[in-house]
């Protein structure tokens, strides 16, 4: 997907530039066999070869960042890596978790507690933490973020070691000042509802269609059947429905932190 864009854009920088590979490598002190391996996806475009291109053509180092976005999630499960361009290149995205602080809000002692569940103190957990917190920043720091909108379950808010939950719950408060982050809490008395039946998120784009992420105990899959969106968006609407509003819910986690 990324990867294949920027192999793409490589190419087309040659093809505009009216260069055979011969001439466009010698720019970049590299061999037209290289640029071609490059070009039909035999080589990968390395971190050296990006920028002799970046500084051979004064591109301002546009590929240089490209391919940074390409490898930044490279530790990633493989089955995870489709949704985590669809994660970083979303406008909007919806997530309900009733269990758990969705991974884009948890602090990093929060995830590292929740990832040793499953990876006890493992190399994998590290880097599973890593990548939680890399995909945080790839939301949350972008230039023009998109707008997330998360629903949580109370409990979620109540279960926890005391100290990491407070500074949790803080770490929410602040998270939910910001314009483009909106934060909804089902609060316990709602008693049973959908969101119950498991986490799940829904990306939007700009000219494109809907896609969704379904997580399990053992990895999780992306979901773009046009009809399985749609019972999702349905899912979303009845658990928004439930929801306190903005304000109601984080007066409930300042309610909560506070008994902490």
């Amino acid at each position: 997907m990324l990867a294949d864009f920027l192999i793409a854009e490589l190419r087309a920088a040659r093809a505009i530039r009216k260069m055979n590979q011969d001439e466009f490598g010698k720019i970049a002190n590299y061999s037209g066999s290289h640029v071609s391996a490059v070009e039909t996806g035999g080589r990968p475009p390395t971190e050296d070869y990006v920028a002799a291109i970046d500084e051979g053509f004064q591109t301002g180092g546009i590929y240089s960042r490209l391919l940074a976005k390409v490898t930044a999630f490279d530790d990633a499960p493989v089955w995870l890596r489709p949704w985590l361009e669809y994660e970083r290149d979303a406008v909007a995205l919806r997530a309900c978790n009733p269990l758990l602080i969705p991974g884009l809000l948890q602090t990093e002692a929060y995830a590292r507690a929740v990832l040793e569940t499953a990876l006890q103190g493992t190399e994998e957990m590290e880097k599973r933490l890593t990548l939680r917190l890399e995909r945080q920043r790839a939301v949350f720091d972008r230039e023009d973020p998109p707008l997330t909108t998360f629903v949580i379950g109370e409990v979620a808010l109540r279960v926890g070691d005391p100290k990491m939950l407070a500074e949790q719950l803080d770490h929410l408060l602040k998270l939910s000042t910001r314009p483009r982050v909106i934060v909804h809490v089902v609060p316990a008395t709602a008693g049973l509802w959908l969101g119950q039946s498991g986490p799940f998120v829904i990306a939007s784009f700009d000219g494109s269609a809907d896609v969704a992420f379904l997580e399990d105990h053992l990895q999780g899959r992306v979901v773009t059947d046009p009809t399985a969106i749609a019972a999702l968006q349905r899912s979303w609407e009845i658990v928004r429905a439930v929801a306190l509003p903005r304000d109601l819910s984080r007066d409930l986690i300042l309610k909560l932190g506070n008994e902490l």
